[in-house]
């Protein structure tokens, strides 16, 4: 069994009186993809916001339980938010590159960083760009705007600038709904890649993608963890009726 790199204890989440999540405790290995699936509005997305803290953003937000990451509680109050959020990477549902050039959006975070080298940089840009498999199709175009690029692009170029600040996890949010088979197969691609490297944590409403990309499942039902497993376990041999139910499409 890998090493856990991240663990929740009884963590709980509230939208003013409304519980979103109700005391999830899990583990997620180091170096694997994690998916968690369940349907619309169950808890997953705001599962993983809570892993990077980005639920912190949200006016009257309450949190309490603890998410440890590398031994470390994030949620303790001297915990420096913004270094947390240069280790773990975000790729959103919707890709959303800066209205900059290719070469400025992943260089962004690394300047943030106080990285100014040129030659720095462009190694960085050439080798993030290279690990989000989609160098070949911008090397020559690196001045200009992110935004004429098509969305399987786009999507690839956002996950290269979450790779620039080199983090060692990385959350992705439905990070294939809004794209066609074609670039929805090269980011599965590149889900499989990155894993030899970094701790992903995936959610999905498409079954069969979690079924294609993921070492482990996690299943969630209104706000509430139901079980977690290895992936092949979860679709194949669910100990609990709700999972079984939900995966055969019975409801969800």
């Amino acid at each position: 069994m890998k090493k856990t790199k991240i663990k929740t204890d009884k963590l709980n989440l509230f939208y003013g009186a409304k519980q979103a999540l109700i005391d999830i405790s899990m583990e997620i290995p180091e170096k694997r993809v994690t998916a968690f699936i369940g349907p619309s509005g169950c808890g997953k997305s705001t599962f993983l916001r809570s892993l990077n803290r980005m639920n912190d953003l949200i006016p009257g937000v309450k949190i309490n339980g603890d998410v440890i990451i590398d031994d470390i509680n994030i949620y303790d109050k001297n915990i420096d938010v913004v270094q947390l959020r240069k280790r773990i990477g975000m790729v959103f549902q919707k890709s959303n590159p800066f209205p900059k050039s290719i070469y400025d959006n992943i260089a962004y975070g690394p300047r943030v960083n106080g990285i100014s080298g040129k030659s720095t940089l462009d190694e960085i840009v050439e080798t993030s760009l290279i690990r989000a498999a989609i160098w070949d199709e911008v090397k020559d175009r690196l001045k200009s705007s992110a935004m004429g690029l098509s969305g399987g692009q786009q999507q690839r170029l956002c996950i290269a600038r979450a790779l620039a600040v080199n983090p060692d996890i990385i959350l992705m949010d439905e990070p294939a709904s809004a794209l066609d088979p074609i670039s929805t197969s090269k980011i599965e691609e590149l889900i499989h890649e990155l894993k030899t490297d970094y701790t992903i944590v995936i959610v999905t409403h498409n079954m069969q993608q979690a079924a294609r990309v993921s070492d482990f499942t996690a299943f969630f039902y209104i706000g509430e963890l139901i079980e977690m497993d290895k992936t092949t376990t979860i679709f194949t041999n669910p100990y609990n009726k709700k999972t079984e139910e939900y995966i055969t499409g019975r409801f969800g």
